[in-house]
């Protein structure tokens, strides 16, 4: 088995992105009835409602928060990030990075925790620019929305809504 290095990743992830970019739009976030994939974690939409309460449209429709409203963007504790659908692990505080743009930056997701999708829909656009497609981030054990993965400021990086985590501190 050849192993990747970073270049021929991104190199690849380019590759796919155009790729798909011919394609039609997909959403992973659509209820476990029509989507698929099996996902461990699976609910009724009346479920998902008490459950999420007003975090249900980004979790389950895809939606993102406003800029600067989670108070995970000031977050700067050591810790661990997890999906607020399933509780399954998503990100380490180790791979975040702040940025003042109102989102949730990380480098990097736990490993299998996060399946992707493209997402080109019109209304993505937002502070961060137009894009002709996004790489839609949805957590792998529940399908809840966590964000995208962007180019910001020439760095390949998961833009995640806080809406979607829970965040518990490192007790070390």
């Amino acid at each position: 088995m050849r192993l990747m290095n970073r270049r021929s990743m991104l190199q690849s992830t380019a590759l796919i992105a155009g790729f798909g970019a011919l394609g039609t739009s997909t959403r992973a976030a659509v209820p476990a009835g029509r989507d698929p994939f099996d996902y461990e974690v699976t609910r009724t939409d009346a479920e998902w409602r008490a459950l999420l309460g007003d975090d249900y449209s980004v979790l389950r429709e895809g939606k993102t928060e406003p800029q600067k409203t989670s108070p995970l963007w000031h977050e700067d504790r050591d810790g661990a990030y997890s999906c607020k659908g399933c509780d399954l692990l998503q990100y380490s505080s180790r791979t975040k990075v702040i940025l003042a743009k109102g989102w949730l930056f990380f480098t990097a997701s736990e490993p299998n925790a996060q399946l992707m999708s493209q997402d080109t829909r019109a209304e993505m656009v937002n502070d961060l620019g137009p894009f002709d497609i996004f790489i839609e981030v949805h957590c792998r054990r529940c399908a809840s929305h966590m964000g995208h993965i962007l180019l910001v400021d020439g760095k390949l990086l998961h833009c995640i809504n806080g809406t979607s985590l829970n965040f518990e501190e490192s007790s070390v």
